[in-house]
């Protein structure tokens, strides 16, 4: 079964705001099983507006990582940063299974 993803791109304003966010969002994230395949780190904006911080959370599927973001607790965590971090996350998103690993064809 394909993996479950979230990804957020954010620019932090108040990192007082964002660190009790991340104090919520950790006990949330235990709870559904994510796991951080990206947090932070050096990236490079080739395209669009570049953000200043980027996260990647992996879910054993896709309706865990739906019902991870619907749960009251991790809408209880994300009204921690909205006032300082609104719009960030995208997602979340289905992944492919191991059978469509194949690079895509995109001639007509």
């Amino acid at each position: 079964m394909p993996k479950g993803y979230w990804v957020g791109r954010v620019d932090v304003i108040k990192p007082e705001g964002y660190q009790a966010y991340g104090v919520a969002l950790a006990e949330v994230l235990r709870k559904y099983g994510a796991k951080f395949l990206v947090r932070g780190g050096t990236f490079e904006a080739v395209e669009g507006k570049a953000r200043g911080r980027n996260i990647v959370l992996e879910f054993k599927d896709h309706a865990t990582a739906l019902a991870c973001y619907r749960s009251p607790d991790y809408q209880a965590a994300a009204a921690l940063r909205r006032p300082d971090i609104p719009e960030s996350l995208r997602g979340p998103l289905a992944g492919v299974g191991d059978d469509t690993m194949s690079v895509p064809s995109f001639s007509s």
